[in-house]
């Protein structure tokens, strides 16, 4: 950095095996943990796996060295990547930006609650009613029927919880790529090294096979594969679990040395993030199995199917009360969950920050700290009672909106308007870049197709009905009016002239 504030030379990782793990901790994360084991499960197991194999090869991985490989090109975060391919196209990364940073939002919040009952797991508070602590004791959850106006209470513990998560995120991104290179190797390999421990665990478990078998086989049949909600999972899984579509591949990306290999890296990130989402899915069902058992309480593992959440915050809680050692086990759990978060949350931080420094010529900690606060406090509704149903709401949108609608408009501008003939006859320039005609082909054909067909059918279905019943003023507020809100400040970003360039132009 330069002494006048201003920044020289752009950062590289501090070597190849800092940014594999970076890039993987970025993808892993608590969507590995409560969102894939329940997702697979209910679309037909084993039938599951297939489509979203399909999926992570035919969209997944190569809108990910689409990313990657744009970013090395320009050296530059998104909305530099798409200024580059024309002037007026800046707004659309900085649209790119604005989703992956409203999910930062409540993903810190998430993290808070982890905070908290990582506290509660040494003395077990949630008592033998974990389900009924985590709903009315500890979220205080307000009647859907009240919002959007009744807020309820604002909860100091979440608060407090939240807080600590962003000196977490904060605290490892401190110098930018310098600090990230650090800390990844330990946020990466603690969560694998204590889900390994958990599945050994859960696998001696009685009743750990009844669960294995829900998980892979009950509802393995091949009728599942003939089935668009199968298709339309397993797409969306694989966008919100390999972090494309947030604008952090990009970054990521502009922060490689231009002679990194990007093809073979990309399916070393895919492959990882995919087992780790596998083997997660084997310890949540093998600890299901155990609580489906009369020694286990006797709960049928068909009740923990409606809620990700619930298998983390409730079904973990319950199995921890039964478990030998629990003052043991207890802790070490939560402490898998947020090392598997910090990583994906400051991954979502930084992809914000590399385009505002581009943009505005900022040191790291000033950029760092604006867009940490404003995240902070644009979090605070998922803080209050009510903070369940807006933060699943924001989810849905960011999700099935956001990400598919950035990964459809990177398709088409860069797959187009850039060419990706072009991207791919630049990779090629790396001899370890092996990568062909098929590539193109799955950017330019089958990748737009699948994400059109997701978009058209998730608007149809909230043109049928509200997103899980809730107000239609709720799903306005909470999901349409914050996609609105991220168009317009994209716009006012592009707009914006820093003061070197309105010098340049005089």
């Amino acid at each position: 950095m330069a002494n006048n504030g201003l920044i020289e030379k752009r950062e590289h990782w501090s070597s190849r095996s800092a940014f594999i793990f970076a890039s993987i901790g970025s993808a892993i994360g608590l969507g590995n943990i409560w969102r894939f084991p329940r997702i697979c499960a209910e679309n037909g197991g084993a039938a599951f796996l297939i489509a979203y194999v399909v999926a992570l090869f035919t969209t997944g991985i190569p809108i990910l060295i689409l990313e990657l490989a744009v970013g090395q090109k320009v050296q530059q975060a998104t909305p530099g990547c798409f200024k580059k391919v024309k002037k007026n196209f800046e707004w659309i990364g900085w649209c790119i930006v604005g989703v992956g940073f409203m999910i930062t939002t409540y993903y810190a919040v998430i993290m808070g609650w982890g905070c908290n009952y990582f506290i509660f797991s040494f003395t077990r508070e949630w008592g033998a009613a974990p389900r009924e602590f985590f709903y009315s004791t500890f979220l205080k959850t307000s009647p859907a029927s009240a919002l959007p106006g009744g807020w309820g209470k604002l909860s100091i513990p979440i608060l407090i919880g939240t807080i600590v998560s962003w000196v977490f995120i904060i605290g490892c991104i401190w110098k930018g790529v310098k600090t990230v290179s650090k800390v990844v190797y330990f946020t990466v390999l603690a969560p694998w090294a204590l889900l390994i421990i958990f599945v050994i665990r859960g696998i001696t478990l009685p009743g750990a096979m009844d669960g294995l078998k829900y998980y892979l086989f009950l509802k393995a049949q091949s009728g599942y594969l003939l089935k668009a909600s199968t298709w339309l999972n397993a797409y969306t899984q694989v966008f919100f679990s390999l972090s494309i579509g947030f604008g952090i591949m990009f970054a990521y990306g502009s922060f490689m040395n231009p002679k990194t290999s990007i093809v073979k890296n990309a399916f070393i990130i895919g492959i990882s993030d995919s087992l780790t989402a596998f083997v997660g899915g084997l310890a949540v069902f093998c600890a299901l199995g155990y609580l489906a058992t009369p020694e286990g309480g006797g709960i049928a593992i068909e009740s923990w199917m409606g809620s990700s959440l619930g298998i983390c915050f409730v079904a973990y809680p319950t199995l921890i009360n039964k478990l030998p050692l629990a003052g043991l086990f207890g802790p070490l759990f939560f402490l898998m969950l947020l090392t598997l978060a910090v990583d994906s949350a400051f991954s979502l931080v930084e992809a914000a920050i590399a385009p505002v420094e581009d943009k505005f010529k900022w040191r790291h900690k000033k950029a760092m700290f604006i867009v940490c606060a404003l995240a902070f406090v644009l979090g605070f509704p998922h803080m209050f009672q009510s903070g369940l149903y807006w933060f699943d709401t924001l989810d849905n949108f960011m999700n099935q909106f956001g990400l598919a609608g950035a990964c459809l408009i990177e398709c088409i501008i860069l797959g187009y308007v850039y060419r990706a003939s072009k991207i791919r006859k630049d990779l090629k320039q790396n001899p370890e870049n092996r990568l062909g005609i098929w590539w193109e082909w799955m950017i330019l054909y089958i990748s737009p197709l699948v994400l059109i067909f997701l978009i058209g059918h998730e608007v149809l279905e909230r043109i049928k009905k509200s997103y899980e019943g809730y107000p239609r003023s709720v799903e306005f507020f909470g999901g349409w009016f914050v996609m609105i809100l991220i168009a317009v400040v994209a716009l006012i970003m592009t707009l914006l002239k820093t003061k070197t360039q309105a010098e340049k132009q005089e």
